[in-house]
């Protein structure tokens, strides 16, 4: 769970004022900068901020058709609100759509598509939503109670991104942006670094990814603490997926967390190592192409979501899945996974073209 910033609670007799105004007193210690303010001054220079990264950047041109990837949860739910004030008040002349993707888990998904619902009537966005089950004929539920929890992150995230493009693709968008915050970022470095995956570690604190694909993703809240966002005004209550406890990626974000409460600036270190690293021009990287069976990008002969959801459709569902590369690779461990098991007959991955 996300941890809150610290309330500044003021003193009997005066007191000290806001850093920014001096003239209001502070209601919370800033989690990036320590500084004590007040909520109006926070407010302000939260927004600032994040219009600044998207100045600075170059994020968006006057004109583009922009999709934000909104799935009910506090940074998506900020996000689509900050995208749609700065539009209004900066004049990016954007034109700004939601974008959501059900991923068909009973309960979870839901209750966050209603919150998804009421931004777009709060904010006056056209939502878009997608679904696992009409894009690949399975739903999360359905995936789990074949894999089991262990593996289901790898579906659900590989499924997600896909099914995102999808979806901007049927928007006829120029960008999509997302959510992620200082704090993902973060973590992602470290788990590249872990796996020794470099080539997601020389492009994933990129503000701007995925140029070479159908549709650029932007991240606005790059610099942006997980905490600040939390009590930002406009927040929902967030909701860890019912079937994300085994993530690996939660033990880099308990370290992340451990590492912010000695040094709060640690989080922006860290991206910053990131984006410093270079990559040795001897080491080899994977060349991008396009997957055979459905258009997406992908460095193999099939993507990643085709080879699982293969695997899917004709009962070997742990093809794909670590070493298993299913048409990709060695086709041995797929006959040996099926001892004779019927095939089951369902949606293919389908195309890009709209």
């Amino acid at each position: 769970m996300e941890e809150e910033a610290e309330v500044v609670k003021p003193k009997k007799n005066g007191g000290r004022l806001c850093s920014l105004c001096n003239q209001r007193r502070p209601a919370l210690k800033r989690p990036k900068t320590l500084e004590q303010i007040c909520k109006e001054c926070f407010y302000t220079v939260f927004e600032e901020e994040i219009h600044r990264v998207i100045v600075d950047n170059q994020l968006f041109k006057p004109g583009e058709r922009i999709a934000i990837g909104a799935s009910g949860g506090k940074d998506s739910t900020v996000l689509a609100y900050v995208m749609s004030e700065l539009n209004r008040r900066h004049n990016y002349g954007l034109d700004l759509f939601l974008l959501s993707v059900d991923e068909g888990i009973t309960g979870y998904r839901d209750d966050s598509l209603e919150t998804v619902k009421r931004n777009e009537i709060q904010y006056g966005l056209p939502l878009k939503v997608v679904s696992y089950k009409d894009l690949y004929g399975w739903t999360m539920d359905e995936i789990v109670k074949i894999i089991g929890l262990k593996n289901n992150c790898t579906f659900c995230g590989v499924f997600r991104r896909q099914a995102l493009d999808r979806g901007a693709a049927l928007l006829k968008v120029d960008k999509l942006v997302t959510g992620h915050n200082a704090d993902d970022i973060a973590e992602t470095v470290l788990l590249n670094i872990l796996r020794g995956d470099i080539a997601r570690l020389s492009r994933c604190t990129s503000i701007t990814t995925g140029e070479e694909g159908p549709i650029p993703r932007c991240k606005p809240f790059k610099y942006t603490y997980e905490k600040e966002i939390v009590i930002y005004p406009c927040h929902v209550v967030y909701r860890l997926g019912i079937y994300s406890p085994n993530a690996y990626r939660g033990f880099a974000r308990e370290f992340i967390k451990d590492l912010e409460r000695l040094r709060p600036r640690a989080i922006l270190d860290i991206i910053k190592s990131g984006e410093d690293f270079r990559i040795s021009t001897s080491t080899k990287m994977p060349e991008q192409g396009t997957c055979e069976r459905c258009g997406y990008i992908s460095s193999q002969k099939w993507c990643k979501a085709c080879v699982l959801l293969d695997g899917l459709n004709r009962g070997l569902p742990k093809l794909g899945i670590g070493r298993s590369r299913g048409p990709n690779g060695d086709r041995q461990r797929e006959m040996k996974q099926s001892n004779g098991t019927r095939n089951i007959q369902s949606k293919q991955c389908g195309t890009l073209d709209f």
